[in-house]
């Protein structure tokens, strides 16, 4: 007469709890990550409303004191269009060709080239590591294209086919 082994159905229910914690850990995960992407769009939210009290009260705007109304407007707007790009990047909404692209659309813009140039200081005391900081040496170089290379800005590498 031989005695059930105990020990095989406590390691078969230790398993199963182990699996579902796991389980537990990667909705955890989940979670957290919507509630960071749900706490940066609020926070843009936030930035987007400042944004528009600035635009109507000049007074509220910081070292754009010496611009027209409406080239602090359009440096504002500037500002917004930038910050949602970086934004749709961080939430996954786009990634990082599409984010590039759009980036490089702003080139073109005599008041984000502007913008831009103004912004310089404010960009070289960003941590070097930082998601900011490292768009921002991207978007310096995109400023330094040439004209004739934006045309072709798409280009990733060789054709279909080529080594």
């Amino acid at each position: 007469m031989t005695l059930p082994n105990e020990r095989e159905p406590l390691e078969e229910l230790m398993r199963q709890v182990v699996q579902q914690l796991g389980r537990m850990a990667d909705g955890y995960d989940r979670l957290a990550t919507e509630l960071h992407r749900a706490n940066l769009i609020q926070l843009q939210g936030y930035f987007l409303q400042r944004l528009d009290r600035a635009i109507d009260d000049p007074g509220l705007t910081m070292g754009l004191a010496d611009l027209s109304d409406e080239k602090r407007r359009q440096m504002l707007h500037a500002n917004a269009q930038y910050s949602l790009i970086l934004l749709a990047h961080r939430i996954g909404s786009t990634d990082r060709s599409e984010l590039l692209g759009y980036l490089r659309s702003l080139r073109s813009s005599e008041v984000f080239a502007e913008y831009w140039e103004r912004s310089a200081q404010a960009r070289s005391a960003l941590v070097p590591e930082s998601f900011e900081a490292r768009v921002g040496r991207a978007v310096d170089a995109i400023m330094e294209e040439r004209p004739e290379d934006i045309e072709e800005w798409w280009v990733v590498g060789p054709e279909a086919g080529e080594p």
